[in-house]
C-alpha cells in the first residue's frame, strides 16, 4: 500500500509506495481508507508539539473506510460496512476512569494516528470496539471531519453547559462544525477569528453566527460560555474577560501555548476554566445520530494523499476554510 509516514518530529511526511498492507489481529478489522480528515491534533504531532509518537508513524485519525476483513472474535461489523475511526483508538476497560463512564481519561487509552498508526494511507487498522458506523447518506469526504473536529466539538459544547450567547475563538475545522449544532439548539453563537480574517467571519455568519470579529474585539454583548480551538494560550484570559458571571470557559484543543497570567478578576464571580480530553463512545454515537439530523454540513478541501505535507502546511498557515481531507 501506499502511505505518507513520519520518521522523525519536525520533518516532512515521507510518501512510502510499497508498505506492506496491515492485518487484523484478533479484536481488529482491515479497511480500506475512503478518506482521512486534516486534523490540528496531526499538525501537533508532526511539529513535535505532541512527545513520543510512536516512530514511524502513519499519521491521521478522521478515517472513513469500508471493512475489508475482520478479525478474530470481530461480531459487531461486516465485510463492506463503512465505518468511521476517531482519535480515541483503545482503552482498558478495567481502570477507574473506564468504570466510571469517563473512558476518555484511561491511564492505558491508545490513540489513532499517535500510538496506533492511522488513516493516511490506503490501508488501516482499527479496534472493532471504537469504530463507528457512518449513516448512509453522508459523502466520504463530507463525514472524515465529523471523526474529531465534530466529536470534539460536541463534547467541548456540552462541558459550557446551556449557554444561551457562546463565544466561539478559532474558526476552523471544529469551530465550523460546532457553530451548526449550536445553532440548531437555539444558541446565539458570537464567532472570534484572527484579526483581519474578514473571508473567516464572513464563512461564520453564513453558519449561523450572529456576530463575528477578530480574537481581540470585545464582543456586543457577554457570553454565557466561550469555547477555544484556536492553540492560543492568550485567549483564555480574553475569554474571560468577556465571559458573565458563573460563564464556562472551554479550552477544546490537545495542545495549547502557556496561558500568560491575568487578574484574579476576570476569574471571579464563579468563572470556570476547564479542558476537554479526548472523547467516548458515547459522544460518538450521540453525534453521529445528530448530525444527519440538523443536517451538519461540513466545509471541506481535497487533497490527495501525495499532497499530506501541502494539506499540513495549509492548516498552519491558517490557509483553509473548513476542514482538509486527504483522499488515498
Amino acid at each position: 500500500m501506499r502511505a505518507m509516514r513520519l520518521t522523525a518530529a519536525r520533518t516532512p511526511l515521507r510518501l512510502e509506495s510499497a508498505l506492506a498492507a496491515p492485518a487484523p489481529r484478533p479484536g481488529q478489522v482491515l479497511l480500506r481508507v475512503a478518506a482521512c480528515g486534516v486534523c490540528r491534533t496531526d499538525l501537533h504531532i508532526v511539529d513535535g508539539e505532541l512527545e513520543e509518537p510512536k516512530l514511524p508513524l502513519i499519521p491521521g485519525h478522521e478515517i472513513v473506510g469500508r471493512v475489508e476483513a475482520l478479525g478474530e472474535g470481530v461480531t459487531n461489523l461486516a465485510r463492506g460496512e463503512r465505518i468511521g475511526v476517531p482519535w480515541l483508538g483503545f482503552t482498558c476497560g478495567v481502570c477507574a476512569y473506564c468504570r466510571s463512564g469517563r473512558e476518555n481519561l484511561c491511564d492505558r487509552a491508545r490513540f489513532t494516528g499517535y500510538q496506533i498508526d492511522g488513516g493516511y494511507a490506503e490501508y488501516a487498522v482499527a479496534d472493532a470496539r471504537f469504530c463507528f458506523k457512518l449513516a448512509p447518506g453522508l459523502d466520504d469526504v463530507a463525514a472524515a471531519p465529523l471523526l474529531c473536529a465534530g466529536l470534539i466539538g460536541y463534547r467541548a459544547l456540552k462541558l459550557a453547559g446551556a449557554a444561551e450567547r457562546l463565544g466561539i475563538y478559532g474558526f476552523g475545522a471544529a469551530a465550523h462544525i460546532v457553530a451548526q449544532v449550536a445553532h440548531h439548539r437555539g444558541q446565539r453563537v458570537f464567532a472570534f477569528t484572527r484579526a483581519g480574517d474578514v473571508a473567516g467571519q464572513e464563512f461564520a455568519r453564513s453558519l449561523g453566527a450572529e456576530w463575528a470579529g477578530g480574537s481581540e474585539e470585545v464582543p456586543p454583548q457577554e457570553l454565557d460560555a466561550a469555547l477555544i480551538f484556536a492553540p492560543v494560550g492568550g485567549l483564555v484570559p480574553a475569554a474571560l474577560a468577556a465571559t458573565a458571571k458563573g460563564g464556562t470557559v472551554v479550552c477544546a484543543g490537545i495542545h495549547m501555548s502557556d496561558i500568560p497570567s491575568f487578574p484574579y478578576r476576570i476569574l471571579w464571580e464563579e468563572r470556570v476554566v476547564r479542558s476537554v480530553a479526548n472523547l467516548t463512545r458515547a459522544d460518538g454515537d450521540e453525534f453521529l445520530a445528530l448530525a444527519p439530523r440538523i443536517p451538519v454540513k461540513t466545509t471541506t478541501q481535497r487533497f490527495s494523499l501525495a499532497e499530506a505535507n501541502e494539506a499540513l502546511a495549509a492548516l498552519r498557515e491558517g490557509q483553509l476554510t473548513g476542514a482538509a481531507v486527504l483522499v488515498p
